[in-house]
């Protein structure tokens, strides 16, 4: 197997089994037996489980990184202050895009990026790549610039619940339901209702302390 075939092989199996069982849960070994590679594999390609980690999540969320900034490049080049409705639809749309129903790889994506957000594992949980932070700070600034009544820090609450409340969904859809219960909507119907929720959500009036 060639080098760069055995990398991606690493890269697929550990996006399976992190999306799965979570960072503390997957051992190396466990990875390099399902993609079919020596444990030394790890270590020659990435240098760490923590470094394989995050080399994991960027592949998995640099297409959404660069896909909000591409919305948003766009909407800042008509207005410097475009509707939070259409702010949240250029955050939110490319997490849609990323975990179609009815698609395994957009599975896999919805539980990984739960994983980052609620794995207690430090390196899982933790975990900010350069683009992601870049994303983040402009989105926040937009964001602040249309919504200047609110502080600082409930605006990047309610950012992060676009990303919880979006990634829940997907998690949802890819589901099989339980008896007695609705199976989740799927598709363009979901992704208007996440946006007009998620709009009221951000548009909601300041909370007082």
């Amino acid at each position: 197997m060639a080098p760069s075939e055995t990398r991606t092989q690493i890269l697929d199996a550990a996006e399976h089994l992190f999306a799965e069982h979570g960072y503390r849960g997957t051992s190396v070994r466990a990875i390099t037996e399902l993609a079919g590679a020596n444990l030394a594999a790890v270590g020659y390609h990435f240098g760490s489980k923590a470094e394989l980690m995050a080399a994991v999540a960027r592949r998995v969320l640099d297409p959404i990184n660069a896909a909000q900034c591409a919305g948003l490049d766009a909407l800042l080049a008509r207005t410097p202050d475009p509707p939070v409705g259409e702010l949240v639809e250029a955050f939110a749309g490319p997490l849609f895009d990323e975990m179609p129903a009815g698609d395994e790889g957009g599975a896999r994506t919805s539980r990984l990026i739960v994983t980052i957000l609620s794995d207690p594992a430090e390196q899982a949980r933790s975990w900010t790549g350069p683009a992601e932070a870049s994303v983040r700070e402009r989105y926040l600034a937009a964001f602040a610039r249309v919504l200047p009544g609110l502080p600082a820090e409930e605006l990047w609450f309610r950012i992060r619940g676009i990303l919880a409340v979006t990634a829940v969904d997907r998690v949802e859809v890819h589901q099989q339901p339980s008896p007695g219960c609705a199976s989740p909507v799927a598709g363009e119907a979901a992704r208007r209702w996440a946006i007009t929720f998620l709009t009221a959500a951000m548009n909601a009036p300041p909370t007082r302390t």
